[in-house]
C-alpha cells in the first residue's frame, strides 16, 4: 500500500494524487491505517467506509468516545460521519449507500414470470434451524391459513414444525420462482435488516415483519454489543425498520408475533387482497447508480465545506425535550440532514428562522445546537465532528436541520440533482 501511495511519512504529498476516492470496509480500514503509518492522514478525507449498521458521531470522535467510556474496537476514526456508508438509511449522520436487489432471471424467464400463479403458501425467512426456535405457536397460526415452506440448510431441522416443506438451499433463480408463487414472506425476528425481505416484496409477497418492544439496541441485545452505535437513532423497532417505515402496508405488515389475534388479523388481511410486486427505486440498479453518482460528484471532505445538499432544502424544526432530531424530521416526512447543522450554529443563523438567542454558550456535545425556549438561551456546537441527528436532550430543545427527499430515493433531496 505504501508503494502504491508513494508517501511513507507525515509530510505533505508531492505531485499528482494516485487516487481520488477509496472505498473500504472497517477491517480494511484498520489494515490501511497500520500499513500507511503517519502518511494515512493524507488519505483520510478520500475514504468511503462500507459500514453495515453505521457509526454514530459519538463513537467516531476518539476523545469524546473515550470520555463516554465506549470500548468498541470499531470506532474512534475521527472521520466526517458522512464518510461511513450504510446498507440502509439508519442514522442520517452516515451516508446511505445501499445495494441492488438482484434479478436472477434470464430473458426467457422474465417472459414467463407473470404466468406463475400464486399459491396459498408462505415462505419463512430463516435459513438456519436455530432461527426457528420457540416460534411454533406463531407459525401454527400461519399454517392454519397457508402451506408453510422453508429454505433451511444443514442436517439439523429440529426446530422446524413437522408441517414445513423444506426446500433446503435454493439457487437465486429457483428462489425467485418460489417467491413468485408465494403470498406471504414470514419474518422470525432474526436476521436483522437483510436484503431478502426486499427481494420477496419485489416478487409480490407481503412481508410479515416482527415488531420489537422495546426496540433492539446495544443496551439490551448481544448482537449489537461492541458495535459503534447505540442504535437509539437507528431504532430497531422491528426486524426490518426500513421496510416498516419506508414501504409499509400492503407490502409490509409489522406485528407483535406474540399476539395471536394481531398475527391472525394480518394474515387474513394479506390473503384477502392481491399484492403487486414492488421495489423501491433506491434499491434498483438505476436508483443506486443515481445515488452513487450524486455522492461522487458532490460529497467532498477534502476541501472544506461544500454546499451540498443545497441550502434551499433546509427546514428548521425544534425537537421537544427528550426527542432526537432523526425522529422529529421523520415524523414530518423529512430527513435530518447533518451537513446543515453548520448553518444553524450561530445566533444570527437561528434568527433567520425566528429563534431569538438572548444568551449563548458553546459545548462539545452530540446533543447541540440546542435551545431553552423559556430563557432564550442557545447552546452551540464547538466541535464539527460531533454534529449528530442521534440522541435527545433532557432539558433543552434540539435544533434540527430537516430536508425533503425524493420519493423512492431517501438519500437525495428533491433539489439535489
Amino acid at each position: 500500500m505504501r508503494r502504491v501511495m508513494g508517501n511513507k511519512s507525515s509530510c505533505p504529498t508531492q505531485g499528482d494524487k494516485v487516487v481520488e476516492l477509496i472505498y473500504i470496509d472497517i477491517v480494511g480500514l484498520m489494515q490501511f491505517k497500520k500499513t500507511l503509518g503517519p502518511s494515512w492522514v493524507h488519505y483520510q478525507c478520500m475514504l468511503r467506509v462500507l459500514d453495515s449498521f453505521g457509526t454514530e458521531p459519538e463513537f467516531n470522535h476518539a476523545h469524546y468516545a473515550q470520555s463516554k467510556g465506549h470500548k468498541t474496537p470499531w470506532g474512534k476514526w475521527n472521520l466526517n460521519p458522512q464518510q461511513f456508508n450504510t446498507m440502509f438509511p439508519h442514522t442520517p449522520d452516515n451516508s446511505f449507500l445501499g445495494f441492488v436487489v438482484e434479478q436472477h432471471l434470464n430473458a426467457s424467464d422474465i417472459q414467463h414470470i407473470d404466468d406463475i400463479k400464486r399459491q396459498n403458501q408462505s415462505l419463512v425467512y430463516g435459513k438456519v434451524d436455530n432461527f426457528w426456535k420457540d416460534k411454533k405457536d406463531y407459525l401454527d397460526i400461519i399454517h392454519s391459513y397457508t402451506e408453510v415452506h422453508g429454505t433451511v440448510h444443514g442436517t439439523s431441522t429440529v426446530h422446524l414444525p413437522a408441517y414445513v416443506r423444506n426446500h433446503g438451499i435454493l439457487s437465486g433463480r429457483d428462489l425467485q420462482f418460489l417467491l413468485r408463487e408465494t403470498k406471504l414472506f414470514v419474518g422470525l425476528s432474526f436476521p436483522y435488516e437483510g436484503p431478502a425481505p426486499l427481494e420477496a416484496i419485489a416478487n409480490g409477497c407481503a412481508f410479515l415483519n416482527p415488531k420489537f418492544t422495546p426496540p433492539k439496541s446495544s443496551k439490551n441485545t448481544d448482537f449489537f454489543k461492541g458495535k459503534p452505535t447505540l442504535q437509539e437513532c437507528v431504532s430497531l423497532t422491528s426486524q426490518h425498520p426500513y421496510a416498516e417505515v419506508y414501504i409499509g402496508q400492503p407490502h409490509v405488515w409489522t406485528v407483535n408475533i406474540d399476539n395471536a389475534a394481531e398475527v391472525e388479523q394480518a394474515v387474513k388481511s394479506i390473503l384477502s387482497q392481491k399484492i403487486e410486486p414492488y421495489l423501491p427505486y433506491e434499491f434498483t440498479c438505476e436508483g443506486m447508480l443515481q445515488r452513487v453518482n450524486a455522492f461522487i460528484e458532490n460529497q467532498d471532505f477534502c476541501h472544506g465545506q461544500v454546499m451540498w445538499p443545497p441550502l434551499s432544502a433546509l427546514q428548521l424544526k425544534l425537537a421537544e425535550t427528550g426527542r432526537p432530531c432523526k425522529q422529529v424530521c421523520q415524523e414530518e416526512q423529512m430527513i435530518c440532514e447533518p451537513s446543515f447543522f453548520q448553518h444553524l450554529n450561530k445566533d444570527k443563523d437561528l434568527a433567520k428562522f425566528g429563534v431569538e438567542c438572548l444568551t449563548v454558550e458553546s459545548a462539545s456535545d452530540t446533543l447541540v445546537p440546542a435551545y431553552n425556549e423559556a430563557t432564550k438561551h442557545c447552546v452551540f456546537q464547538s466541535d464539527l465532528l460531533l454534529f449528530s441527528c442521534a440522541g435527545a436532550h433532557a432539558t433543552l430543545k434540539r435544533v434540527c436541520p430537516c430536508r425533503d427527499y425524493m420519493k423512492g430515493q431517501v438519500a437525495l433531496c428533491k433539489g439535489c440533482l
